[in-house]
Formats: structure tokens, C-alpha cells, sequence
């Protein structure tokens, strides 16, 4: 990272313009710490998801039973508000380690150097879905935990994890034109399996919606729709992204594919099987909060591979000025699916 600089009464007013161009003209950080930050990102937007679970599934959804503050008069929680205060105003504190993460990921892509425009938009994207989701979290409660505003965090947090995900690959890769390592099939199937995986996702927040564990003590208003058939439609999601990946599989076997889609899509389909295996054993044990807690967990790790294998179809070598940012490659492209260049 190297000396820190002196900094002098007559640099405020540049920093204060521009805060970010004046820690780039001052800082050049390791490409290894780009990469770390993208994915300090990437794991705080799965950690907010699961302390969120953990929030609903222990009762605490309307601890602080107002937004900002967690009371009309404080805003802490206060000792009369027992545990259920603790855990959600907790909640509500790791957003703001989020944010540090977030702007920790923006502030090491600016500074890079030479300048990659891509990273630093995907790190603002993360900092605008999670400040539209922090807005959103407080609607929620105003509302009393209604099922399809809670719907609707989950979804945004899945989109924060999207992006996130696509900015930790990127940090890994050049800014050359990306280069198809498979056939169009073989996209279009992955595109297939994409949209099934955001639907088995989407389905879900309706299980979660319709199902018994509202998120609070009190009387919070369900989805009008049946569990026991939701919960059918979503297990026969579910088995059929498992299909469509072993399908995947098969054909980047068949094919000869490179070791990257090949290695991402098998770890896609153990990831799915275990995924799969706690969902059941939850339905058939009358949905325990720690099987609970632990799918939600195995969504967010199934959606960001959903991401990686996408992502891995394609290779994005470094130009020559990323040769000074990034690190030897080996070439990502088998030579039998390649040919000549």
C-alpha cells in the first residue's frame, strides 16, 4: 500500500469535491485487496440475509416496532424491549457494516490502477440496491411485517447478491471483449437454468409468505394462498433447475468443455442436492427455525453459483493495460472448443 501520503491544509477543498478521485490520486491499491473488498461485499449481502432469517424466524420482525428510530423515543433499543429488541435493532446495525463493506469495495476499485469504470459502477450498484433495500427493511416494518413487503427484501437482497457476485468475477478477470467458451446452446440452456433459479427463488418468498412462521409474536397477516400446493410448486422448481443443471453438465462433458463451466456447474449440482435435502427434511419436520435459517443460507450460496457457472461460459482476458493490474491467467479455453484464433 505503500508510504502514507502528507497530506496538507490545502488539499480539503479537492478531497472535499471529489473524495474518491482525491484517495485514487493518493492510493494504488494490490490488486489482492480489490479482489478481498468485492468480496467483503459479497459475503456481508449473504450475512444481512440470513441475521434477517434469523430476525423473522425468532419472533423479533417488529422489535423496534418503528422505523428509523426502533422506538418513538429511542433509538436503541431499550431493556423493556427484552431480547426481541436486541436481536432486531442488531439487524439493523449490520447494515451499516454492509455499507462499510460496500463503500470499503468502491473506494478499492476507484483507486485501482489504471481506472476500471466497470468495477466502480458495479460497487455503486451494490450501494444504491442497499440503500433502496434499507428503505424498504423500515417499510416493512411500518407495515407490520406485511408477507409481500417481505417478499420483495428478500428480492432485493438476491439482487445485491447477484451484483455483488458479478463484481468479486470481475475483479478476477480483464477488461477485454468476453469471449464465448461454449456454443449458443449451450447459453441459451444456461439462461434456461438462470430463469428457473430465480423463479425457485421467487416461489419461495411465497412459501415463506403463506408459511407459519410470520416473524413476530403477534398476529402478522399470511398469503392467502395454500402452503401444502405452494410448497409442492416449489419443490417442482427446484427439481427441475437440479435437472437442468445435470443437463448442463452432461453436455460441457459431451462437449468438451473448459475445466471452469465444467468445475462450477459440478459444484452448482452438490450444492442443489444439499439444498434440496434440508428442504425436505424441514417439510417433513413441521419446519424447524434452524433448518429454516439454514436453507435460506443454501439459497443465497445456490444463487451465487446460479451467477458463477453463467459468468464462467464466457473469458474476459486482460488488455494491455491489465496487464499491469492483473496477475498471469491460464487460458481459460479448451483448445477443442476454441480452434484456431
Amino acid at each position: 500500500m505503500g508510504r502514507v501520503p502528507n497530506v496538507t491544509r490545502a488539499d480539503a477543498p479537492p478531497s472535499l469535491r471529489n473524495p474518491l478521485a482525491f484517495i485514487a490520486a493518493r492510493w494504488t491499491p494490490d490488486p489482492r485487496t480489490v479482489r478481498r473488498a468485492a468480496l467483503a461485499a459479497l459475503v456481508m449481502a449473504v450475512v444481512i440475509v440470513v441475521t434477517g432469517g434469523a430476525v423473522r424466524l425468532t419472533g423479533s420482525g417488529l422489535g423496534c416496532p418503528t422505523w428509523p428510530k426502533c422506538t418513538e423515543d429511542s433509538i436503541t433499543s431499550t431493556r423493556e424491549m427484552g431480547l426481541h429488541g436486541v436481536i432486531e435493532f442488531g439487524n439493523r446495525l449490520l447494515t451499516y457494516v454492509l455499507c462499510a463493506a460496500v463503500g470499503w469495495a468502491i473506494v478499492a476499485a476507484r483507486s485501482q490502477k489504471p481506472f476500471r469504470r466497470s468495477l466502480t459502477r458495479l460497487g455503486w450498484a451494490q450501494f444504491w440496491i442497499v440503500m433502496g433495500n434499507a428503505i424498504l427493511g423500515g417499510i416493512v416494518v411500518l407495515v407490520g411485517l406485511n408477507p409481500y413487503t417481505v417478499a420483495a427484501h428478500f428480492l432485493l437482497s438476491s439482487a445485491l447478491i447477484a451484483v455483488a457476485t458479478v463484481m468479486w468475477q470481475r475483479t478476477r478477470e480483464g477488461d477485454g471483449e468476453p469471449r464465448p467458451l461454449v456454443g449458443t446452446a449451450v447459453r441459451q440452456l444456461v439462461w434456461f437454468m438462470v430463469a428457473a433459479s430465480a423463479l425457485l427463488i421467487a416461489v419461495g418468498t411465497v412459501v415463506t409468505g403463506a408459511g407459519p412462521h410470520a416473524g413476530d409474536s403477534s398476529e402478522v397477516p399470511r398469503m392467502p394462498v395454500d402452503w401444502e400446493t405452494v410448497s409442492k410448486l416449489h419443490a417442482v422448481l427446484a427439481w427441475i433447475v437440479v435437472t437442468l443443471t445435470f443437463a448442463l453438465w452432461f453436455v460441457l462433458k459431451a462437449v468438451d468443455a473448459p475445466r471452469g463451466p465444467l468445475a462450477r456447474t459440478r459444484e452448482l449440482f452438490l450444492i442443489l442436492l444439499a439444498q434440496g435435502a434440508i428442504g425436505y427434511v424441514q417439510y417433513f419436520t413441521d419446519l424447524p427455525e434452524v433448518l429454516v435459517g439454514l436453507h435460506m443460507f443454501g439459497s443465497c450460496v445456490m444463487w451465487i453459483w446460479v451467477v458463477l457457472v453463467l459468468l464462467s461460459l464466457r473469458e474476459r482476458p486482460a488488455t494491455a493495460l491489465d496487464t499491469t493490474v492483473l496477475p498471469a491467467q491460464e487460458p481459460a479455453t479448451s483448445p477443442s472448443i476454441a480452434g484456431p484464433r
